[in-house]
């Protein structure tokens, strides 16, 4: 199986939200595990270290990113990524482009905790509960 992961999860686990932070890391072993391919918009990397960059030195953000780029693998942004996201059922431009990116990276599914802002995805997507429970029948 190929997801997108949002940025929302990504930061669950970066910064321990509760009560979310659980599922969100049981969904990064799965990609730690090889048990499935799981990718990062491109926009979620740059959104992550501008967000890392005013808790944390530099350093640790920059190492932050290196180990989520180890693991995860990334969906491009590009003119036809915006082009198609402008168009978008998906009412807020951010989720467009991340959903047009993932689709144009040939994911199945997107995992957020925000699902009805992905309404009009033509992608599957799944809160982390929801995901996990999928994967685990």
């Amino acid at each position: 199986m190929r997801v997108l992961i949002d940025t929302n999860v990504v930061l669950d686990v970066l910064l321990e939200r509760e009560p979310f932070v659980k599922a969100a890391v049981d969904v990064f072993c799965l990609v730690e595990e090889s048990r499935i391919d799981a990718f990062l918009c491109a926009t979620t990397i740059t959104t992550i270290d501008y967000l890392l960059t005013q808790s944390l030195t530099a350093s640790k953000a920059r190492d932050a990113l290196r180990k989520l780029i180890s693991i995860f693998e990334i969906a491009t942004v590009n003119r036809p990524v915006i082009e198609r996201a402008l168009g978008s059922k998906i009412r807020d431009f951010e989720d467009a482009v991340l959903d047009e990116a993932g689709q144009m990276a040939g994911v199945d599914s997107v995992v957020t905790r925000n699902t009805k802002d992905f309404a009009g995805s033509s992608l599957k997507v799944f809160d982390p509960n929801e995901f996990l429970a999928q994967i685990n029948r």
